[in-house]
């Protein structure tokens, strides 16, 4: 504690605690508002609330600053791998050699899933959006492993940790087989995480499926950019379905859901959308101005952030990835000028420059994956395994926490007063 801070409410004066933590702004403590006013906040969309007490990831918003565990992002996307970073953070801080190849031989041992969990996909049309496949395998999870369902036994919560994190990629894999009417593959543990969920993906049985190192390494950047990022919509979902007690596969379900949502993990798709539409930078001009017009439902997707004031940190590394990737795959694609004309145009442009509309992760990754070979159906699911780590982190940090009780946000009650019913004949 720091200090207190006072609030006048109905002539009445009470004081709160100021809560300081390691960086960022100061919290005011209200817990004991209702109690001592009769009050609550007012805060819609929780954007200037905070619902927990976290160690695992920072967000700066207004310098463009992303720490895992205190490490930039920058720093772990370009020098470290998705398993290293997973371990990060799960466990708090770097592993050594030995523990992180401890760590991986776990995962690449928990990569199969339940043969009986294949007749699930049967059950969904051939067309279904591959998300909706998602929320149902992954909820019907902890129908197939009862032995790691115990919230409240450590040793279960790091199986099911472990479990999640090594079978998303299968059931992502799976999902898009489904779709497009081919086999599914079982895992390959003798490769990588991403080089696995890769061959899994694109392989076929009749082929010797070879994994390009550049499109490995893109694959892996991207799942680190995308592991965690705070308090956002969908890991909100799974601190508030866990609180309830609910077990792991139910709460990533829960946060699979929500992230399906366009203005959360739909952005790259959109972002990619709309450069389709623009076409060739020549054409730029014209959809700057309609971007400019409130009145044109036009807008520039991939640009700004709820959070981010200034550039998105993950958004330099997908730059340069970009390029990386269409050298290797030989691609030459003109979205891809067509952004960088349409990125080089709004942030010397005074009106997006004071609005603070700048490039986020999501301009660049949809790029990136359309040239890999990715549908834009499938974005939103590989969002979604990255995230995972990010999600079972945040589960078990809350889980793990003495004080955390179940979440109950309370409202603002703006309906009719108490009245009596009225019989049917007489309305």
């Amino acid at each position: 504690m720091v200090g207190n801070a006072k609030l006048i409410a109905g002539g009445q004066e009470v004081e709160f605690p100021v809560l300081s933590g390691s960086i960022g702004p100061d919290v005011v403590d209200i817990r004991k508002l209702y109690g001592q006013t009769g009050m609550f906040t007012y805060d819609p969309g929780f954007t200037s609330t905070a619902s927990c007490e976290s160690g695992l990831t920072y967000i700066d918003g207004e310098e463009g600053v992303l720490l895992h565990r205190g490490y930039p992002i920058g720093q772990l996307a370009e020098n470290s791998n998705f398993m290293e970073v997973s371990y990060l953070l799960l466990n708090g801080e770097l592993p050594s050699a030995a523990e992180l190849e401890n760590f991986t031989y776990t995962i690449s041992r928990h990569t199969m899933v339940h043969e009986q969990l294949s007749t699930f996909y049967r059950g969904f049309r051939r067309d279904a959006h591959p998300m909706a496949i998602m929320c149902g395998v992954v909820g019907a999870l902890s129908a197939f492993y009862h032995d790691s369902t115990d919230i409240a036994d450590p040793v279960q919560r790091k199986i099911a940790s472990h479990r999640l994190i090594a079978k998303m990629p299968t059931i992502a894999a799976m999902a898009y087989k489904y779709s497009v009417g081919q086999p599914f593959l079982y895992p390959d543990n003798k490769l990588s995480y991403t080089g696995n969920f890769l061959r899994m993906t694109f392989g076929v049985p009749a082929e010797e499926y070879e994994v390009i190192p550049a499109v490995e390494k893109a694959m892996d950047r991207i799942f680190i950019l995308h592991a965690d990022h705070e308090q956002n919509a969908s890991t909100s979902t799974v601190r508030l379905a866990g609180s309830s007690g609910a077990n792991p596969f139910a709460c990533i379900a829960a946060g699979i859901a929500c992230l399906w949502g366009p203005a959360h993990g739909g952005a790259n798709e959109a972002a990619l959308n709309m450069l389709k539409e623009i076409g060739t930078p020549d054409k730029i001009p014209h959809y700057i101005e309609r971007a400019k017009d409130k009145n044109d439902p036009f807008r520039l997707m991939g640009f700004g952030h709820r959070v981010y004031k200034n550039y998105d940190p993950r958004a330099t590394v997908m730059q340069s990835t970009v390029r990386e990737v269409f050298d290797a795959l030989k691609v030459n694609d003109p979205l891809f000028e067509t952004a960088l004309r349409l990125e080089e145009i709004a942030l010397n442009d005074p009106y997006f420059v004071e609005k603070k509309l700048f490039p986020n992760v999501d301009f660049y990754s949809g790029i990136i994956l359309n040239a890999i070979g990715f549908p834009t159906t499938m974005f939103t699911v590989l969002f979604a395994l990255a995230r995972t780590v990010g999600w079972v982190a945040q589960w078990n940090e809350m889980i793990s926490d003495p004080g955390q009780k179940i979440g109950r946000p309370r409202q603002l009650y703006t309906g009719p007063a108490a009245r009596d019913y009225v019989g049917i004949d007489k309305r």
